[in-house]
């Protein structure tokens, strides 16, 4: 497959160039995805209990099936080669599955038809689910719900495919590089991969040669271990109270 043919977010360095340091911001906030004011029944994904997907743990908001295939779609995002560990390692997933229950809550109707929607393309355009195809064909259909040239091709797709595309593409950024207290960067795995040195409160010139040097050890602590950060959820919490509640 030619070089111009490859979606932005199916190169693995492109990923992690377009990660950076900030992917290893200790909050995640990115604006989600308006859901349609009209989703018309979508059927659902195919509930294919995987060996992977069973073993990153019960899903709070997505079926068995759903998470499977969107595994599948972060496994081609940022796959696991000689160079480190990828997406699923760093359960990209579990994080995108716990933030849709707050977070991302107004994204869940999104990914439920997306995913369902991807499923049927798939099917129709390539004759069987997409974690039944081979990786050419996989590459091959994000491409076309990357670009949009899924829309309209009765798969059901609310909106353009690649909003749905760019959505998944940003959250599973996010679960490979963001703070491991969000469900994803597992083992610290995301901030390994693009060289982060940790979340530190004071650094000495000491540190910042050794940094500059490659030699400064990675601090492999959450932000919220940190007594002078609040978590995300206690400032949303307080934002959203009125004086005197």
């Amino acid at each position: 497959m030619s070089d111009e043919r490859k979606p932005r977010g199916i190169t693995r360095r492109d990923m992690l160039r377009s990660a950076g340091a900030a992917g290893a911001a200790a909050v995640v906030g990115v604006p989600s995805l308006p859901t349609a004011a009209e989703t018309s029944p979508v059927a659902a994904v195919e509930q294919t209990t995987t060996s992977a997907a069973m073993a990153r743990g019960a899903y709070e908001h997505l079926t068995v099936g759903e998470a499977g295939l969107l595994e599948a779609i972060a496994d081609q995002l940022i796959p696991a080669d000689e160079h480190g560990p990828g997406a699923v390692d760093a359960h990209a997933v579990r994080f995108i599955d716990r933030a849709l229950g707050g977070a991302l809550a107004d994204s869940l109707d999104a990914y439920r038809s997306g995913l369902a929607a991807f499923d049927r393309y798939c099917r129709s355009s390539r004759g069987g689910s997409f974690t039944s195809l081979s990786h050419t064909d996989q590459v091959s259909a994000l491409i076309d719900v990357e670009t949009g040239a899924a829309t309209g091709a009765g798969a059901g797709f609310v909106g353009s495919s690649a909003a749905f595309f760019g959505m998944v593409h940003d959250h599973v950024l996010q679960g490979t590089f963001g703070d491991p207290y969000y469900g994803g960067n597992a083992n610290f795995v995301g901030w390994d991969l693009i060289g982060y040195p940790g979340v530190r409160t004071a650094v000495t010139e000491n540190d910042q040669l050794r940094l500059e040097a490659n030699e400064l050890p990675p601090f492999r602590r959450s932000a919220y271990e940190w007594d002078n950060f609040e978590k995300a959820s206690v400032n949303a919490g307080r934002k959203g109270r009125r004086h005197g509640d």
